[in-house]
């Protein structure tokens, strides 16, 4: 288990595991640094152990976009990340579907050749 996981289950808490008792402190600004020079492994790591079936876990939206934001910048050219970030945008509310539907567009793209 990453720090990111860590520091989202202490902040946010788990829907399947109880928060542990790590001493150390957590606080939001920490939490978005880590995300933010996280390699794309830690991150989707942290995304499929606290969201495992994609609509539940108690991360917020915000920070399931900018986690699959920046897998993608890492990993530009994978359509299964591509369709995996596209379904979380279109689970979460109508105002990213358009971004949702360019990168199932893009992954289609990706795999046709």
């Amino acid at each position: 288990m990453t720090v990111t996981v860590t520091q989202a289950r202490c902040l946010y808490g788990d829907e399947y595991r109880r928060t542990p008792e790590c001493g150390l402190e957590h606080r939001e600004f920490y939490f978005v640094e880590e995300l933010t020079f996280a390699d794309a492994d830690a991150i989707l790591a942290m995304m499929r152990e606290l969201c495992p079936q994609m609509v539940d876990g108690h991360l917020p939206v915000w920070v399931r976009n900018l986690a699959y934001r920046l897998g993608l910048l890492q990993r530009p050219d994978e359509p299964v990340l591509m369709r995996e970030a596209a379904l979380n945008l279109s689970m979460h509310g109508p105002d990213r579907d358009d971004i949702a539907e360019d990168l199932r567009n893009r992954a289609d793209a990706l795999e046709a050749g």
